[in-house]
């Protein structure tokens, strides 16, 4: 027998093994430049799409409605996230450095310094390998770091768009006296009185750093006990009638950037810097053109996304399996089912969902005079 023959063979009975142990566990939805949206996928979406419409307050009929609303655009997003991924992988944008900050970020908030015991802390927290939980914060980021750079870049709000804004919603920019605190906490909770000494050093030590220039925000973030530490150490705008009358003075006659001197409370030892201040009436201009701006940016932004993703639609191979809707489909554009024996299979195994990214291609197996051209069989016996 050939060596073609012996080849043949051997793939055969390994398929027939093979065969009488498979489960078909996942149904393909939709085929995406070589990637693949299951049932499962969809199914898993909606469940998190509802646990947050359920975090917003929506229960009942208000919860039913929601979803029946949103439920329609369920394919179209992950769809889109899939097609903005793999363009900005095209692209070569590279955003691990920030991946690595941002789990660093959330290592620190944490408070686990063993690696192996924050990876544990990862799967109880979200159900995710650390693997795949790293893979997600990737994808999010490419997802924004391409939309910022091929939509968001080329969209201008002028600056008399600006003033004209402000001009007819004046009212909406009257504000009472307000005050943006940042924090740091050293706690001397369950603390030895032999060891307060040395905490209220270190808050000196911090308050010094900060007046000398470290960024605050990052001080906070690295030293402060307190919960806002998570994030950098912003608490948020007070009225002089939500401070102590002397912590009201001090910090409503110093400027934007003042930084306190620790201050013993109950808990330990806190710091605070004035992050903005805003007077009582009318807001100027300078003070909110940055919250116009946005305000102005986005009604713009959203359809220049939709169109940039009818674009990437457009140049895709898209595949749509009958029964399903993409919402996002671009006009005119072929999305029909294909024959899937001649492309990839209607469904797949549990084993191969496990090994998709990994399972080598073992082309080189198959004789050469065998190999079909999609959309034609051989009539060769």
């Amino acid at each position: 027998m050939s060596v073609c023959g012996r080849v043949w063979l051997v793939l055969i009975a390994v398929g027939t093994a093979l065969a009488s142990d498979v489960r078909i566990v996942e149904q393909i939805v939709a085929k995406v430049n070589g990637e693949i949206v299951t049932a499962t996928e969809l199914a898993r979406y909606r469940r998190q799409m509802e646990e947050g419409l359920r975090q917003q307050g929506l229960t009942g009929e208000r919860l039913e409605s929601e979803m029946k609303t949103r439920e329609g655009d369920v394919l179209r997003d992950r769809i889109d996230g899939l097609l903005l991924v793999q363009q900005a992988k095209q692209l070569e944008i590279n955003v691990e450095g920030d991946v690595t900050k941002r789990l660093a970020e959330i290592q620190r908030s944490a408070k686990i310094s063993d690696q192996d015991k924050f990876h544990d802390y990862i799967r109880e927290q979200t159900g995710m390998s650390f693997e795949d939980f790293r893979q997600e914060i990737r994808n999010e980021m490419l997802k924004q770091r391409l939309l910022g750079q091929e939509v968001g870049s080329k969209i201008n709000v002028p600056r008399a768009d600006i003033e004209k804004y402000y001009q007819e919603h004046r009212d909406q920019f009257m504000r009472d006296e307000r005050v943006f605190l940042s924090e740091i906490l050293i706690s001397t909770m369950g603390k030895d009185d032999k060891e307060v000494p040395a905490l209220e050093k270190k808050a000196k030590d911090l308050a010094d750093r900060a007046r000398r220039g470290e960024r605050f925000t990052e001080l906070a973030r690295d030293n402060s006990d307190s919960d806002s530490a998570a994030g950098m150490g912003a608490v948020g705008s007070f009225t002089r009638a939500m401070l102590q009358p002397q912590l009201a003075a001090t910090v409503f006659n110093q400027d934007r950037g003042y930084v306190t001197d620790p201050m013993r409370v109950p808990n330990g030892f806190l710091i605070l810097r004035v992050d903005e201040k805003h007077t009582a009436g009318l807001a100027s201009l300078e003070e909110v053109q940055n919250e116009i701006q946005q305000r102005l940016f986005e009604p713009r932004f959203e359809p220049e996304v939709r169109t940039f993703l009818t674009r990437l639609r457009t140049e895709a191979f898209l595949e749509i399996r009958e029964g399903f809707v993409d919402s996002g489909a671009a006009p005119g554009k072929d999305t029909r089912w294909m024959d899937p024996a001649q492309l990839k299979p209607e469904t797949v195994t549990k084993e191969e969902v496990a090994n998709r990214r990994y399972r080598p291609r073992l082309l080189w197996l198959i004789p050469m005079p065998y190999i079909r051209t999609v959309g034609k069989v051989s009539s060769s016996s």
